[in-house]
């Protein structure tokens, strides 16, 4: 018996659509997490980029769960000292709801440079239309 280790010319890339609309935000963001890092293919390998592309529509209409849309606040610390940011839910709700759905992806990502090239293949978008059309992603059902 031979293990057989894939190559990075031998990935095959998919894109997928995802709703948003009405998704509890962790859930629908590990389901999410789990198709960009490949982990639902059975060719998985932890340290190559498997993954395959995902496109959020209606990051706007993600629902949390109990008080979080009220107590929720996002860090943020540029490295200078007392440079800390402090952005309520509501407030990024508001101004760039699309990161709400960024921030809880990359949160279950690996730290490191392959996490950071997974990320890349995130597309979120507020409303139903994206430019995105052309690789025709299939419909993903979270």
């Amino acid at each position: 018996m031979k293990t057989r280790s894939l190559k990075a010319a031998e990935i095959q890339k998919e894109w997928y659509i995802a709703d948003a609309e009405g998704k509890t935000l962790g859930r629908f963001a590990s389901e999410i997490a789990k198709i960009l890092r490949g982990k639902h293919k059975p060719t998985f390998t932890p340290n190559l980029d498997m993954g395959d592309f995902v496109i959020v529509v209606n990051a706007d209409k993600v629902k949390l769960s109990g008080s979080k849309e009220t107590n929720k606040t996002y860090f943020k610390h540029s490295g200078y000292i007392g440079s800390t940011t402090f952005t309520k839910l509501d407030q990024m709700r508001r101004t760039h709801p699309e990161r709400i759905v960024e921030k809880a992806v990359w949160g279950m990502l690996p730290k490191n440079r392959l996490g950071r090239a997974i990320i890349k293949h995130l597309k979120v978008y507020i409303g139903e239309d994206h430019p995105h059309s052309a690789q025709q992603p299939k419909i993903l059902e979270i």
